[in-house]
């Protein structure tokens, strides 16, 4: 293992940490991960990533912590590198309690289809001859 971190792992690191101590604060991880790597050498540009949670947040959540991570590093400042590192962390955990999932049924407003129904079914009525709904639910069902 090589004496200089990535940002990739440092946020492993800020997970693990936080899957070990469910109870324990940002406060505590920070000055934790600042304990193990803060006399180590800063990760390189070239690697400034963390794994991917477009599953769970969106990209621009998960990544919200790169740019103070970008900025510690150009500065030699370890604060900063934890500081992108923990924002990144809080945006993981805490977006899905706040937003909800896009497919998740409590988050009803953004069901496009709630009262809409019978207006729709009705403009499909208008619009679409009996004929032409026969021929199409035929087409459709041979399929």
């Amino acid at each position: 293992m090589s004496n200089r971190p990535t940002v990739t792992e440092i946020f492993n690191r800020a997970l693990e940490i936080r899957a070990a101590a469910p109870a324990a604060g940002y406060d505590e991880i920070r000055r934790r991960l600042l304990d193990e790597f803060g006399s180590r050498p800063l990760p390189e540009t070239a690697y400034l990533t963390i794994p991917e949670y477009d599953n769970v947040v969106p990209e621009e959540d998960w990544t919200a912590g790169l740019p103070i991570v970008l900025r510690g590093i150009q500065n030699n400042d370890w604060n900063d590198v934890v500081d992108g590192i923990i924002i990144s962390l809080e945006q993981i955990e805490n977006y899905p309690k706040e937003s909800l999932r896009e497919d998740d049924p409590r988050k009803q407003w953004h069901n496009r289809d709630r009262g809409i129904e019978e207006a729709e079914a009705k403009v499909i009525e208008k619009w679409m001859p009996d004929d032409l709904m026969k021929l199409a639910r035929r087409n459709t069902g041979s399929r």
